[in-house]
């Protein structure tokens, strides 16, 4: 297939993923009709006391962070607590701002499949119970689209409860926040307005802390490779949450095999457990010897391990946003989602982002599974010669 017809092609099929089928339909009139229901507001909430409801895995929970901090900054008295997925909870007990992390496995978000059609809602119920003990005086939804965080802060009897204006969320709210093209760390401030009027984006920062004990760890493990805790070194993350982003394992061996030369640094390739067969594929195709510490990092760990390199590649993944929140520089490969929206929050010339000229990119979609993947190129374009050229360029920013 020619390159016009496969964008045709694959424009089609994106567009007719991000069509509402019918039984979203159907959930979206019981929604709204739901919504519309007597809820009695809690008995006691207290205005100080706001609940931030983010669903989502650790490169949007660190997106967070700069609003989070502007927003501590600016009413030192509030009292903030987080309701996350056990997923993100280490990422957001991190930041100092938050005085309470509580946990839920989140539908949809959660490995662990339904039991049944009505366990959603049984969940949102007995999770609104919870919170309506609390007290909570403001629910923010973090996530655009998030319709069950939107019901259970409205079960819950918050008496305001603000989120992005989508039709399954708005009808939950008491104050809906216009749905922007413009970076999630932007969006997240909209949602904080009412308490942080004014901001300058270019002073919102991404931050986070780096433990001694987790140095420790870090430099305890690389010197068990013989790598003392002076030695250089940059680290590739090659894995992410779905093929589509991948980049060529061939690729990644050669950019190792050539930075360790011309970085004059130790290579150190992270990963999930889930990665380490892919990162192993990797370093049997170098050339030079690597260090492997996929599967043996916690987040804080990792942070500090990011935090001591010289430059972190990888695709569009969480870890990339950690590397930015502890100021490492960073060269991030985009496939289907939307550098405009997600890229690592930073300076521009300290984290370059790399995709393809593709016309169907981006596409949003990023599980294009059951099709097969040559008809998805859009990081496999990416060449060679680009990710090491950036990869120079930001070292020099360090």
């Amino acid at each position: 297939m020619d390159r016009e017809a496969l964008v045709i092609r694959n424009r089609t099929m994106a567009e007719a993923f991000h069509s509402t089928p019918l039984k979203h339909q159907a959930r979206r009139a019981l929604l709204s009709f739901a919504s519309h229901l007597p809820i009695p507001k809690a008995r006691h909430s207290d205005p100080n006391r706001i609940l931030l409801i983010r669903p989502d895995h650790l490169g949007d929970v660190l997106l967070t962070s700069p609003a989070i901090h502007a927003l501590k900054q600016a009413n030192p008295q509030i009292e903030l607590h987080a309701l996350v997925g056990a997923w993100g909870a280490d990422a957001i007990a991190n930041f100092p701002e938050i005085d309470l992390v509580l946990t839920i496995p989140f539908p949809g978000f959660s490995r662990t499949p339904k039991s049944n059609i009505r366990s959603p809602y049984q969940l949102a119920v007995s999770t609104a119970a919870r919170l309506r003990r609390l007290g909570y005086g403001s629910a923010v939804i973090m996530r655009p689209d998030h319709w069950w965080g939107a019901l259970v802060a409205r079960l819950a009897g918050i008496p305001e409860r603000i989120g992005y204006d989508l039709p399954d969320v708005k009808s939950y709210l008491t104050h809906a926040v216009e749905t922007r093209h413009e970076h999630a760390v932007i969006q997240n401030m909209r949602l904080f307005e009412k308490w942080v009027p004014k901001y300058v984006p270019q002073n919102l920062s991404s931050h986070f802390e780096v433990h001694d004990s987790d140095r420790a760890y870090v430099n305890g493990y690389l010197s068990g490779w013989g790598i003392d805790s002076n030695a250089p070194i940059f680290c590739i993350h090659p894995g992410t949450g779905t093929a589509v982003k991948h980049w060529t394992e061939e690729g990644w061996a050669q950019v190792a095999d050539i930075l360790v030369e011309q970085l004059r640094a130790k290579v150190v390739f992270t990963g999930g457990h889930s990665e380490l067969a892919l990162v192993q594929r990797i370093t049997n195709q170098m050339k030079q010897s690597a260090i492997i510490m996929a599967g043996d990092t916690q987040v804080g760990q990792l942070a500090a391990l990011f935090h001591r390199a010289k430059v972190v590649l990888g695709p569009d993944s969480g870890p990339l946003h950690l590397a930015a929140a502890v100021q490492t520089p960073t060269v991030t490969l985009f496939g289907p989602a939307d550098p405009v929206e997600f890229a690592p929050w930073g300076p521009a010339d300290k984290h370059l982002i790399l995709g393809s000229n593709i016309a169907c990119r981006p596409c949003r979609v990023i599980d294009w599974s059951g099709d097969d993947l040559t008809n998805h190129p859009c990081v496999r374009d990416i060449t060679v010669a680009r990710v090491l050229d950036a990869a120079r360029r930001v070292a020099n920013t360090r």
